[in-house]
């Protein structure tokens, strides 16, 4: 057992000198998670923050200015343009100068003062329908408070049926927390499958995989040996992408480190396995590479990060059963925002288990067979 436990020791030094020896390879190791934590929690939002927007008010009561001050005091929404005009209204969105119009038509305030249904008439250039939609959602919203007050302060009689709409586990609905809890799986699944493919297709292509079989190493050894520094890499990745969350962009962490770091091991095990099996059956690096991100794509599109997948098509859902970064996904995010305990995430740990419990025997077999 002592000499079994050397070797695996001998071949994971060795592993680890290889990934880090090269400057280069160093840095390629940690500034891309860094950059690309930094990318997705400052770009790849879908929340709104000062939109712009252009007015055309042809009523100016006190009625107009109370609706135009909740709009631009909610801090979603900027002023750009005060138009005149319906005129106006073609070419500034044309140009692409705001995403919406407001228009405000004439008796405005007269029309409300009677008990008129009154329309307040929003212009959106819908060319990116994700941001038209969420801007839509925020003024309906708005004029839903605005009614509200409007009825209190003059006596409209009974309150229509309302819906009180509570966010929970992130209450100001901002899509950086649920995009950061799912990066410290995705980034880190990444670089995993990269390094674990590329270990073995290296070897063959410098020429040292025949003086590896030559030594003292059983085969299961060499697997060990090559997952363990990939396993190694990958939770520091994990680690580095969970700081960034929580002390760049101030997302707190409801739940336990403990609880969090089972599940990310469970996952980089499971992503060790299927890139194993990429690098059985890579005969050079290129090859490894090309598996690699053929690969992600599916994996990340099919892990619920992008899409729901309550939203998918039924193939495609059962499809999905099968990716660990689903499961991973989900895990983080209950974990992160929820505080929720292993208990409650061991539905998501089983299914990772059976995949490690695949993807590890065919890896060992593809690896075995090839060395024939």
């Amino acid at each position: 057992m002592l000499a079994f436990l050397r070797r695996v020791a001998n071949l994971c030094r060795k592993e680890l000198q290889v990934i880090l020896k090269d400057p280069a390879s160093r840095v390629l190791l940690f500034v891309p998670a860094l950059l690309q934590s930094l990318m997705f929690g400052y770009a790849a939002t879908l929340d709104l923050r000062q939109a712009p927007y252009a007015l055309l008010d042809q009523d100016h009561g006190p009625a107009a200015v109370q609706l135009i001050a909740n709009v631009e005091g909610s801090g979603v929404f900027r002023r750009v343009a005060t138009l005149h005009n319906e005129n106006d209204i073609a070419p500034i969105v044309d140009a692409g100068e705001v995403l919406f119009v407001l228009h405000i038509a004439p008796r405005f305030e007269q029309r409300l003062s009677a008990g008129e249904t009154t329309p307040v008439q929003l212009i959106l250039d819908a060319r990116n329908s994700t941001t038209a939609g969420t801007a839509s959602g925020y003024l309906g919203t708005i004029v839903s408070r605005f009614n509200a007050d409007w009825r209190q302060s003059h006596g409209g009689g009974a309150a229509p049926l309302t819906v009180d709409v509570r966010a929970w586990y992130n209450p100001n609905l901002e899509t950086r927390w649920f995009m950061m809890s799912s990066m410290i799986a995705v980034l880190s699944m990444l670089q995993t499958l990269m390094l674990t493919a590329l270990s073995v297709a290296r070897e063959r292509e410098q020429g040292t995989f025949d003086q590896l079989l030559v030594t003292p190493c059983t085969p299961a050894e060499i697997m060990i040996g090559k997952s363990v520094p990939s396993i190694f890499v990958g939770l520091v990745q994990s680690t580095l992408i969970l700081l960034i969350a929580t002390l760049w962009f101030h997302i707190p962490m409801a739940g336990s480190l403990v609880t969090l770091y089972i599940g990310l091991l469970v996952f980089t095990v499971a992503c060790v396995g299927i890139g194993l099996a990429i690098s059985a059956l890579a005969v050079n690096m290129q090859q490894a590479m090309l598996y690699t991100f053929v690969l992600m794509m599916p994996l990340v599109l099919l892990s619920g990060m992008t899409t729901p997948i309550a939203n998918m098509p039924t193939a495609m859902q059962w499809l999905t059963t099968i990716n660990p970064a689903r499961y991973a996904i989900h895990l983080v995010q209950r974990v992160y925002l929820e505080g929720v305990g292993l208990g409650t995430v061991i539905g998501d740990i089983v299914p990772l288990l059976i995949i490690a419990a695949v993807t590890l025997p065919f890896s060992a077999w593809l690896f075995r067979h090839r060395l024939v």
